[in-house]
């Protein structure tokens, strides 16, 4: 942390309140989202469904490729310029969806909310640059329940606002995002002090390919990275196959898969807000790093064997628990690196979560087909659970018995 430059408590919480606003903006527009490329599409579902997947691979792209741009930008600059113009411009760019005339302006304004929604790593090093080393794993655990929070609340105002005007959700999200990139303006100092700036602005760095080297100079950040891909990978299940599995192997409607949904993210909050910083405290980093990667895992193979939706929603409960690992992780990295690359620290991490969201949905879509064809309908949760489990293997490797960040956190 940056000493003697402590923010005000307001303007924490106006970052936890950014990254909640955010997640809630993406879901307001999921309900009507659809309709309206089938719209442009004169009904055409086929057609509708790709480019719906196309639009979601360039999301995942722009946040690959942009959130080590908008890290070491901040790292430069500052967070809170970052931060603001990054709201703002996500506050116009749902108002041009909203007025989208065709296709081509919806997939423009996708494009821009994916750059623009990047600015979660700066607001993740904002929170770096603020808290101490021991509270990041709490810190990070409400980062996390700010984006559960946006999950239940996001869909839900959507749908409301889509049954008045399929454009009516675009307006909201936009007003969302505009007035709280105004208030940020004023209200959110700045958390890097300019000394701790970096001195010019670091074009080799600012891609995705040049923030993985810092991850390599490391062993502890090469290992978590490798970490952090599976985990996320593993992760991409849920959104690639949660309405097709409870519909095909429970019979769910919309109502119970929403239900399911709401579940979920209600209980991550929890998880998030009240659990994972008691346990980090008391049992540390590296413990909750493990415990979050098993918990993880039985999640997984228990929604994949889970006969009824009874045991499916038991299954659930150890899934919110995950959250355990991401926040320990990113945590234990911030440690690793000084104060003028966490921005660009933040950033390698949102390309690496972005790489796992490129890949991730084709690889569950195509091990569910080939799951019901040979009568294993929770093959893609398999997969999954064997991906999370792999995330072990690099952390069970010694590490180096000098400067090893993990070796002091487990003793």
């Amino acid at each position: 942390m940056n000493p003697g430059h402590r923010p005000s408590r307001g303007a924490i919480s106006f970052i936890f309140v950014t990254l909640a606003l955010d997640s809630i903006a993406l879901g307001v527009v999921a309900p009507v989202f659809v309709p309206l490329v089938e719209h442009f599409l004169h009904g055409d579902v086929r057609r509708a469904a790709a480019v719906v997947g196309g639009f979601g691979t360039v999301f995942a792209l722009m946040q690959f490729v942009w959130a080590p741009f908008l890290g070491v930008l901040s790292d430069r600059f500052g967070r809170k310029p970052v931060v603001v113009l990054a709201n703002i411009g996500m506050g116009i760019d749902y108002a041009v969806m909203a007025l989208a005339p065709s296709l081509f302006w919806l997939l423009a304004g996708r494009i821009v909310s994916g750059i623009t929604a990047a600015n979660a790593t700066t607001a993740s090093a904002y929170i770096a640059d603020v808290t101490p080393p021991e509270k990041r794993a709490s810190a990070f655990g409400m980062i996390g329940a700010s984006f559960g929070l946006g999950f239940v609340l996001g869909p839900a105002i959507g749908g409301l606002c889509g049954q008045v005007d399929p454009h009516l959700p675009f307006w909201v999200a936009g007003a969302l995002c505009l007035l709280n990139g105004i208030y940020g303006a004023f209200v959110l100092p700045e958390s890097l002090r300019p000394e701790h700036r970096a001195i010019r602005f670091p074009w080799a760095k600012a891609n995705p390919f040049g923030s993985f080297v810092l991850l390599r100079r490391h062993h502890e950040l090469t290992t978590l990275a490798l970490v952090t891909f599976a985990s996320n990978l593993a992760g991409i299940v849920m959104q690639s196959t949660w309405v097709l599995y409870v519909t095909y192997r429970y019979g769910w409607g919309p109502g119970m898969t929403g239900v399911s949904l709401a579940v979920v993210g209600v209980f991550s909050v929890i998880a998030q807000a009240m659990v994972v910083g008691r346990f980090v405290k008391r049992y540390g980093e590296r413990t909750s790093l493990f415990a979050g990667i098993l918990f993880g895992f039985a999640g997984l193979v228990g929604c994949g064997l889970a006969p009824n939706g009874w045991v499916f929603f038991v299954a659930i409960l150890p899934l919110c628990l995950w959250s355990l690992a991401p926040a320990a992780s990113q945590a234990m990295m911030t440690r690793r690196v000084a104060p003028q690359e966490q921005g660009e620290l933040q950033g390698a991490i949102g390309s690496i979560r972005g790489l796992a969201m490129l890949f991730g949905p084709s690889i569950y879509t195509t091990a569910f087909g080939l799951g019901i064809a040979h009568a294993l309908p929770g093959a893609a949760w398999f997969l999954g659970a064997a991906i999370i489990l792999a995330a072990l293997l690099p952390v069970l490797r010694p590490a180096p018995v000098e400067g090893s960040a993990l070796a002091a956190d487990a003793a």
